[in-house]
This record gives structure tokens, C-alpha cells and sequence, in this order.
């Protein structure tokens, strides 16, 4: 389709981007939505690993002491006893941490890309039901990094993030609760370093917080123009224009540049900041405690042990598990900033309004009698009706689709306060043939797009069978329209499965009789495997006649009342458009049919003949008619104006 945003404004950049700690809740929630058994149990596995590391330094302490005893002259027999079951449990107590830790792996493994997938649909489903503007209005590039970008940062999270921190966090408790049991004076004196670690983490991580924001955004900009140039890549040679794109590249690629380069700076400098004022409280401890030793302090602790060697040579372990953890929850303060930042762009396309239907006039296969009687079937007859509620008096009544459209006084606007039509009225009876000429921006696409419910009007109506489409189910509305778009759309499949788009229950001998019907048939039998040949990258290894050739039996192939034909031929050559105006003649017979056009040659034979200009409506008839008024259109015909 058309991209009409660009009448109404600029392109908008990605959406979302933002710090929002919100955000991680909604995570944390959607996370145990899914797996409200899974989560649980992998919590409950990440803290019993990380309490079984911190026992260590409560038997380090023991064995410590044990062994005190024996040097001083204690009995080893004794000792020993004391000393062996000690050992025992701790090595039981690592055996279950490396199980407990093996079970954790391999769960997280499973629920992170069970997340993620679960994830993706949700937001694929919902981009499906989002109304064309929001694709008209923003950088299909920017989309396409949500789904690579911004879901790999919840991946981190999920998988790495969230485990450290709750690991982390939980050593972190668990040695500060040993600590205090041991000696409250080298608990204080651990706390004000980590006081100032914290500190320096603060101030470094929030400088790269709003870096790695940026550098979020400025992937999707780089990615939305790459895309956006190799879309392009044949226009840029033709106009030789790769000396600009190079330059424009090289300002996106130069501001992620200075973005990643700020953010991953400050992340790079504060691990080993950090670091390293652990190992400077490691020795702070070993001197601290020496002294207190030295000089016979009466120690202060929960415990009321007595101060002594193996209540240092336990703290000093107990440092490095301490401060270590500390640094890990420190780094990870970037990863959350990334992810933050990236689940906002996601919620923000998940939470984008999806498109309103008020409609409940639906749709339905029917049985049509001599008298005129409608009845409701289930099986496809080829005939339809449109089904009408009455919440008035609960009655149901059936109208046949017949194409009658009808366009009374409707204006419109992309955007508030700047029209683009302006008290259009067409009146399109079953089997009429109504053209739309004038030039580009006249407002030719947009008639057909409000047809569509693409977009919805601003004052007048529409009518449908003497329905306001307003009421018709979209879905239901779409299904009776068939349309050819001058931009052709084929997908990754075979020829037969992109013929069949237009209808999923079409038999392969519907699809090869629409492709005769279009003039598609005879190149297609030509090709390598025929119908089965696979098409890749849109179609590019047909011609743009071909494709628009399967484009042209897609429709056919969903037999619609309504045709619209969007510059359906442009693409073609005159000679090839000569053999498929007959099949097209055959495929517009019995319909009703909207052509816009630009060669005016394949207008000449429509009922009627709309001349728009600046959305308006200036002159209508039949060619004979508009010829002899020698108006704008006669003007357009005979080559003394130009269309663009």
C-alpha cells in the first residue's frame, strides 16, 4: 500500500526507550504469569546454592578453632572428631549446591526461551490487529529492532540479570548476618566500604544509564535507515546517490559510536573500581583485626565469642565473598538499564491501541430464493449476505451482497487541521466500472483507503448495500473487497501458496484458474518447478510484470463483489498490459470495480470517470462525456497537461 503518512507528516522515531523501573516489576510479573510453578522452584534453587556458598566461613571458623585448640595442646583425637563431621556436611552441603545449581541451569535455560518466544507472540498477534497508520507513521526498522535488539536485552535479564541479583543479593545477607555473629567491630568497619563502593557504583552507573539508553535508540535508527537503503538500494544507484547514504550512514554509525563508546566506558571502569576496593578492604580487615588482637580488644558480637585468630581468618574470607557480591550487583546495574530501556520500547508496541471495530454486521454464506429469500448456510454456496443484528427488537435481518458502494459528502484528514478530501461523493452501483484520475496527492488512494476502513472518516459516509460501513465487521468488511496494490507483496512460499493468499480454501485448480483469468498462468508454467517454484526476497527472481501478474490473481482467486485496482497495471509493460486487460475485463465482469490509474488508456471503458484534484472532485462522467467538455480530463487525455 501506499505509505499515505507521508501526506500527513514525518515518520516517527521507535517507541519507548525510556528508564522506567516500573518496567522490571511488569516483567517480573509477566515472568510468573507464565511459569507461576517454574519460577518458584528456580528461586528456590538460586538461594539454596547461594546460602550453601556462604556456610564455609562458619566452618572455616570452627575448623579454625579446632585446630587452635590441638596446636595449643589440645587433644588431636578429639579435634579430629570435632573437626571430620564438620568437613563431612560441608562437602554434602556442596554436593546439593552443584545439583541444586545443575536443576537451576537447565530450568532458566528453559524458561528464558520459553519467555521470550511466549513474548514474541504476544507481540506479533497484537502488531497484527494495529491499524495501518501505525506502520504508515514509523520506520520498519525501528519495529524490527524490538524484535532483535530489545528482545536479546530480556534475555540477558531473564537468564543472567535477575539470577545474579537474587544470588548475589542473598550471599550478600547471609555473610553480613555470619559477619555480625563473629565481630560487629569488622562488620562496621566492611560496611563503610562498601558505603563508599556503592557510592562510586552510584555515580559511574547512573553517568552510563543514560548512555545505554541512548544506545538503544540509536541501533533502531541505524537499523531503520540500513533497511530503508538496501529497500532502496536500486534507486540509489540510479541516481548515483551513494556518496550521500554513505555520509548519512556514517552519522548514525558515528553517534552509536560515541553512545556505546560513553556507555560501555563507564560500565568498563567501574568493575575494576570496584574490585579494587574490595582487595583494599581485604587488607584494611587483615590489619584491623591484627590489631584488635594485638592489643587485646574485648570483641563485640552476637555470639559473644572472644576475639582470636580464626574469627579473622574466617571475616577475611567472608571480605572477599562480600565485596565480591557487591561488585556483581553492582555490574549489573548497566544490564538492568538496558534491559529497562528495551522492555519500554517493547511494552510500548505491545501496548500500542489495537485497532477499533464497533462493527456486528457480519458476513455469512447464504441461500438466496427465486422470491428474493435469504437464508443462512454454513456451506459455501458463492453467494453471500450480510447479517444484521437489531438490539432494538432482537430481530436478525439479511441484506444480499450485491457491490453497491456509495460515498456521500466525506471528508477526511491524516492529520487534524489539514484535509485531504474534501465533500466527496460517488455513487458505485453492483457491476459499475468508476475510475480515479488526477495527480499524485489528488486523493485517489485514500478514497479506496476509506473503502477499506484502513482509516475512518472524518464527516459524511459510506455505505455498503445500503449498510454504514461503520457497522460491518472490518475483517467481514475486507473479506468483500479484493484489492491490487501498485506495490506487489509476495511472501517467502511458492507461486501456488502466494496465489492462494487470497484465499486459503482455494483448491490448486481455483488458484491455476485465477492465474489464467489474470494472464499469470502462462509465464508460470515456464518456470522451473511451475507453481511449485519457490519465491524468496519478494518475489525477486520474477520480473515486476510477473509479480504483479500473481498479485493480480491473488484477488481473483478471492472472488470478491468489490474490486479496487490501485494502479494494478503500472508495472506492466503496454505489450503485456494488452494481454491481461482481457483477463482483467473477465475478472471485472459482474463487479463492482475501482480503478485508479494513471494511463488513462485503461480507464477509457469505466462507466464513470472521477478528475480529482487537491481532494476534490472537479469533473465526473464517461471518457465520451469528459472528452466532449474538454475540461481538465480532456486536458489529461490529449497530453496538454500532465498528470504529476
Amino acid at each position: 500500500m501506499k505509505n499515505n503518512a507521508a501526506k500527513g507528516g514525518k515518520r516517527q522515531g521507535p517507541p519507548g526507550g525510556g528508564f522506567n523501573p516500573g518496567i522490571l516489576g511488569r516483567l517480573v510479573k509477566m515472568l510468573f504469569g507464565y511459569y507461576p510453578v517454574l519460577v518458584p522452584i528456580i528461586i528456590f534453587c538460586i538461594i539454596f546454592a547461594a546460602v550453601a556458598s556462604s556456610i564455609p566461613a562458619i566452618f572455616i571458623q570452627q575448623v579454625t578453632a579446632a585446630i587452635e585448640k590441638w596446636a595449643g595442646g589440645g587433644d588431636w583425637a578429639a579435634a579430629s572428631a570435632e573437626i571430620v563431621p564438620k568437613v563431612t556436611f560441608l562437602i554434602s552441603m556442596y554436593v546439593l549446591s552443584i545439583i541444586a545449581m545443575a536443576v537451576e541451569s537447565q530450568l532458566l535455560a528453559y524458561m528464558t526461551q520459553g519467555f521470550l518466544s511466549k513474548l514474541r507472540k504476544t507481540l506479533f498477534n497484537g502488531m497484527q490487529n494495529l491499524p495501518i497508520k501505525y506502520f504508515d507513521t514509523r520506520r520498519h526498522g525501528d519495529i524490527m529492532s524490538i524484535y532483535t535488539n530489545d528482545i536479546d536485552t530480556l534475555r540477558q535479564l531473564s537468564s543472567q540479570t535477575l539470577p545474579t541479583i537474587i544470588r548475589a543479593s542473598v550471599v550478600v545477607l547471609s555473610v553480613f548476618c555470619i559477619m555480625l555473629w563473629y565481630s560487629v567491630w569488622l562488620t562496621l568497619l566492611l560496611v563503610l566500604g562498601v558505603i563508599a563502593m556503592m557510592m562510586v557504583s552510584g555515580k559511574i552507573g547512573g553517568g552510563s544509564a543514560k548512555y545505554f539508553i541512548k544506545l538503544q535508540n540509536s541501533v533502531g535508527k541505524q537499523e531503520g535507515f540500513a533497511q530503508e537503503m538496501m529497500n532502496g538500494q536500486k534507486v540509489v544507484k540510479v541516481f548515483c546517490h551513494e556518496r550521500k547514504s554513505e555520509e548519512d550512514f556514517d552519522k548514525l554509525n558515528q553517534a552509536l559510536y560515541e553512545d556505546g563508546k560513553r556507555a560501555h566506558g563507564f560500565a568498563n571502569v567501574l568493575g575494576p573500581i570496584i574490585m579494587n576496593i574490595g582487595n583494599i578492604m581485604y587488607v584494611i580487615v587483615a590489619i584491623a583485626g591484627g590489631l584488635l588482637l594485638l592489643f587485646g580488644a574485648p570483641n563485640l558480637s552476637i555470639s559473644g565469642k572472644a576475639f582470636g585468630i580464626s574469627i579473622i581468618v574466617a571475616f577475611l574470607n567472608m571480605t572477599k565473598q562480600f565485596t565480591g557480591n557487591i561488585n556483581q550487583l553492582s555490574q549489573q546495574v548497566n544490564h538492568i538499564v538496558m534491559a529497562a530501556a528495551g522492555a519500554s520500547r517493547v511494552f510500548a508496541l505491545m501496548d500500542e491501541a489495537a485497532e477499533t471495530d464497533d462493527g456486528y454486521v457480519t458476513l455469512v454464506n447464504a441461500e438466496i430464493a427465486e422470491d428474493g429469500t435469504i437464508t443462512e448456510t454454513e456451506k459455501h454456496t458463492g453467494k453471500w449476505a450480510w447479517k444484521h443484528p437489531h438490539s432494538a427488537d432482537g430481530s436478525v435481518t439479511y441484506t444480499q451482497l450485491r457491490g453497491d458502494v456509495r460515498l456521500r459528502e466525506v471528508d477526511f484528514e491524516y492529520e487534524e487541521g489539514k484535509p485531504v478530501l474534501h465533500d466527496i461523493t460517488v455513487f458505485a452501483e453492483p457491476g459499475q466500472k468508476v475510475a480515479f484520475v488526477g495527480a499524485t496527492g489528488a486523493g485517489k488512494t485514500t478514497i479506496t483507503n476509506l473503502i477499506n476502513r484502513f482509516y475512518d472518516i472524518a464527516d459524511g459516509k459510506i455505505r455498503y448495500d445500503g449498510i454504514n460501513i461503520n457497522k460491518i465487521k472490518k475483517s467481514d468488511l475486507r473479506r468483500s473487497l479484493g484489492i491490487v496494490l501498485q506495490e506487489t507483496n509476495l511472501f517467502t512460499g511458492t507461486v501456488m501458496e502466494n496465489i492462494r493468499y487470497g484465499n486459503l480454501d482455494a483448491t490448486d485448480e481455483e488458484c491455476i484458474k485465477a492465474a489464467k483469468l489474470s494472464g499469470a498462468d502462462d509465464f508460470i508454467v515456464r518456470l522451473p518447478e511451475g507453481y511449485n517454484t519457490m519465491l524468496t526476497s519478494n518475489g525477486s527472481n520474477l520480473s515486476q510484470g510477473q509479480r504483479q501478474l500473481i498479485s493480480i490473481a491473488r484477488a481473483a482467486v478471492a472472488d470478491p463483489p468489490v474490486m479496487i485496482l490501485d494502479e494494478a497495471t503500472s508495472s506492466i509493460d503496454t505489450r503485456t498490459e494488452a494481454l491481461v486487460q482481457k483477463g482483467m475485463d473477465s475478472l471485472m465482469k459482474g463487479r463492482t470495480v475501482f480503478v485508479i490509474a494513471h494511463r488513462l488508456s485503461t480507464v477509457k471503458n469505466s462507466d464513470v470517470i472521477m478528475v480529482l484534484d487537491h481532494g476534490r472532485i472537479i469533473e465526473r462522467g464517461s471518457h465520451d462525456e469528459l472528452i466532449a467538455a474538454k475540461g481538465q480530463y480532456y486536458s489529461l487525455y490529449t497530453g496538454a497537461f500532465e498528470l504529476e
